[in-house]
């Protein structure tokens, strides 16, 4: 879909699609099989192998472009779409299909996020209250996606701009290795706004998984940034639920339909924002480890 809207005719493109869990359900049901009767399938391999994520796809659609998978836990939506910016950088592709896919709501999945006390507990109508900076108890829920987007250099009808690109990692200091400030933040929003007037940016999607501590270090980070002149501030997994490693792309949807639509789109837990025109835009995602990456998105 995202081919054939772009306009792509050729297959002369490459491809960088990754997972932070690859194919979970999968692997839980093939590891299940093995341990109850000692064999497993022989595409028990092939169907679960993170690698072939993008393989798969550059296969389906013929392409003649290096094809590229990983894995970087939350935010690897966002290091895919670094990735492509290289590349087209480096003047060794023309186009990239970017993004990443994510099925994490499996029990196992769902319990290992349980054990880290990090999981939604009340069965409301937003039960994940991401954005929420009063909330007094983790609120997290997860969500399954698969989300790419087209890259190329100076196309007529692009969607949006990519101004500046930003990154950082923190020190593993435990579980989740995001520091109260998050350092890792302020050095990626740093980096992507470098030649950008502050003022300037209008909104920011925020990473916000809507656990208690992520939401407001996140917040804090923005502050340091921004001081007390704040771009309005939203984030969508209080409706889709944290994706995971298809998050970050999933934000950028967010930001590239509020520009086209020029439509500030708030939580539910927002202030209420003056609807004023969108010209930039700051997408935020980080993951377990610290792997932060932040991206300014202007209009065409």
């Amino acid at each position: 879909m995202a081919v054939a809207k772009a306009g792509w005719h050729n297959h002369d493109f490459g491809v960088n699609i990754g997972s932070s869990r690859g194919a979970t359900e999968l692997f839980e049901k093939h590891h299940l099989d093995f341990i109850e009767t000692g064999r497993t399938k022989t595409l028990a391999s092939p169907t679960t192998t993170l690698g072939n994520i993008a393989s798969w796809v550059a296969h389906d659609l013929r392409t003649k472009g290096p094809d590229i998978s990983h894995s970087i836990t939350c935010s690897t939506a966002l290091h895919a779409l670094l990735n492509g910016v290289a590349w087209l950088r480096s003047g060794m592709a023309d186009k990239f299909l970017v993004g990443g896919s994510e099925a994490p709501l499996t029990p196992f999945t769902v319990a290992q996020m349980q054990a880290m006390k990090i999981y939604a507990k009340e069965n409301a109508d937003f039960p994940c209250r991401a954005g929420d900076f009063g909330k007094k108890q983790n609120t997290m829920i997860l969500g399954d996606r698969a989300t790419v987007y087209c890259l190329e250099k100076g196309a007529e009808n692009a969607l949006a701009v990519i101004e500046g690109i930003g990154y950082a990692t923190e020190i593993l200091e435990h579980s989740v290795s995001i520091s109260a400030e998050a350092d890792c933040f302020q050095k990626s929003m740093a980096m992507a706004l470098s030649e950008t007037n502050l003022n300037n940016v209008d909104a920011i999607v925020m990473h916000a998984p809507g656990t208690v501590a992520g939401d407001m270090s996140e917040y804090k980070a923005i502050q340091k940034i921004f001081g007390e002149n704040l771009p309005q501030l939203t984030t969508n997994k209080w409706k889709t639920g944290h994706t995971f490693g298809a998050s970050g792309m999933l934000s950028v949807e967010l930001a590239v339909m509020m520009l086209q639509h020029q439509r500030f789109v708030p939580t539910p837990f927002s202030e209420n924002y003056p609807q004023t025109p969108l010209r930039k835009i700051l997408v935020n995602a980080v993951g377990f480890g610290g792997n932060a990456v932040s991206v300014l998105l202007a209009k065409p």
